[in-house]
């Protein structure tokens, strides 16, 4: 009979943009039931809020998320007008790079992947060593928002248009059982610009089965924050002019919306052909791919789903 002690339970945290601070409630709830955690497979969000808690850096980054303002979020936006993206992510590097002391995965307390994705070639890229924040850097590189990140001459973009939720890694990194936390749930649901969803709807229908990784390469996803403070008044007028449009989608939601129905029809797929242990769905479907300045509720209410489920997970590591 397996020690129960011994079995390994790793975390599946997936992208969702903004939504993402509700990872940091759910590995709280976690934490405060002492369930334990042996490796974290992320992508997007999920591998910053997993590259936070693997370096000891999570209070930190539940700090700053519970204090960013949109003043916050505007100062950390180096915009480029564009090339081959809007940002250039060099704001979010730093701002990362400055608050991790541990620079190598190999140094971190468990096993930690990054999920990123190759532009040119549509490959699951999946990041096990080497420098933490270069990780996160290509696994949240939204295509259209973040120019890709150049990584072993590879162009990295956001692991969410290959592999949104990644079970299937925690599982081969050797977790007896996955805990997998899902931010896309609902999305589809929710009112959308109607031209971007026929359009992008089309495209999933089109889509073959969940190994045809090449084809996702095309869409866009996610975001992040930042942290500095001097924009220029005319790029910030720029700015103000692109977010507030009033009743009609900004170019950020376009972006935003269309990576979240693409990546909610793969999260279904993939989830079908890899099923977690314990699924956590937290309610954040209203969100805006820039609402980083909402985390309060969001880290909340990815803590209540947690808890919800405390029971059945000791039961699921009992029984296995």
């Amino acid at each position: 009979m397996k020690n129960k002690l011994k079995k390994k339970v790793g975390l599946a945290l997936g992208s969702g943009s903004a939504r993402g601070w509700s990872h940091i409630g759910v590995i709280r709830a976690l934490e405060e039931a002492r369930i334990p955690i042996d490796c974290i497979a992320g992508t997007s969000i999920g591998s910053l809020v997993g590259a936070f808690y693997i370096t000891g850096e999570l209070d930190f980054l539940e700090h700053f998320a519970r204090e960013t303002d949109w003043k916050t979020i505007f100062s950390h936006l180096d915009f480029l007008f564009p090339y081959n993206g809007l940002l250039s992510g060099k704001k979010v590097y730093k701002l990362i790079d400055d608050q991790i002391k541990i620079k190598n995965i190999e140094e971190a307390r468990i096993p930690f992947c990054a999920i990123a994705c190759d532009l040119e070639t549509g490959e699951e890229i999946r990041i096990t060593k080497g420098n933490i924040v270069d990780a996160v850097r290509g696994s949240i590189s939204i295509p259209g928002i973040f120019i890709p990140f150049k990584k072993d001459k590879r162009s990295l973009v956001d692991g969410g248009l290959v592999n949104p939720v990644p079970i299937n890694v925690a599982r081969e990194m050797g977790a007896d059982i996955v805990i997998a936390v899902d931010l896309n749930h609902g999305i589809i649901k929710k009112k959308g610009p109607s031209i971007v969803k026929k359009y992008i709807e089309k495209k999933i229908t089109s889509r073959e089965k969940e190994e045809d990784r090449e084809t996702k390469r095309n869409f866009i996803m996610k975001t992040l924050k930042n942290t500095y403070k001097d924009v220029e008044r005319t790029a910030f007028s720029r700015i103000k002019n692109w977010i507030t449009t009033g009743n009609d989608p900004n170019i950020f939601d376009v972006i935003g919306n269309s990576i979240n129905i693409m990546e909610n029809q793969i999260t279904r797929n993939n989830m079908k052909i890899h099923k977690p242990d314990i699924l956590i769905q937290p309610a954040v479907s209203h969100l805006k791919i820039f609402d980083f300045h909402r985390a309060g509720p969001t880290i909340e209410e990815g803590y209540n789903s947690a808890s919800a489920l405390i029971t059945r997970i000791r039961q699921t590591i009992n029984e296995k």
